[in-house]
């Protein structure tokens, strides 16, 4: 994923290990909420990410092609050099974010059990970091939950 590319508005996408495009980021600014659309190469909407306003606390939901919500993340606990998201998944077990969230550096744990690790230090590009997802997981939601943590973090960079 390319960090730099994750403002609202605009589009990117998200490629394998081996270089191919697998999922598009569509940003839609001209929304009244901010919203991104996960889309397969094709272009069929997967998933959809929007701010949820007048919330005390930064939340997003991802809501599936048929509106309904996948997850909700909220911004959790913020420390100095740490953040932690919390993901209330709909139909599963809730996931964590936690870890150098700024640096791309961080683990998406469920019950305590790494299903996603985030790093920069895979890639020699600075603007570059990559999601290794555990065999089993639902790959699609763990990158929706990965580029609503970078949009919620980074926003205005």
């Amino acid at each position: 994923m390319r960090q730099k590319l994750v403002s609202i508005g605009d589009d990117y996408w998200i490629e394998d290990a081996q270089g191919e495009r697998v999922y598009k980021v569509n940003g839609k600014a001209m929304r009244v909420r901010d919203t991104l659309i996960l889309e397969d190469p094709d272009g069929h909407e997967l998933l959809k990410i929007q701010e949820k306003k007048l919330r005390v606390r930064d939340t997003m939901e991802i809501e599936d092609s048929g509106g309904d919500t996948v997850a909700t993340v909220k911004k959790a606990l913020i420390t100095p050099l740490r953040e932690r998201f919390d993901v209330k998944v709909e139909n599963g077990d809730d996931l964590t974010v936690k870890g150098n969230i700024v640096d791309h550096e961080y683990k998406i744990e469920r019950d305590g059990d790494k299903v996603a690790e985030v790093s920069k230090k895979w890639f020699r590009v600075a603007d570059t970091y990559g999601v290794e997802i555990d065999p089993g997981q639902d790959p699609a939601l763990i990158l929706a939950v990965t580029v609503v943590v970078d949009s919620m973090t980074h926003q205005g960079d």
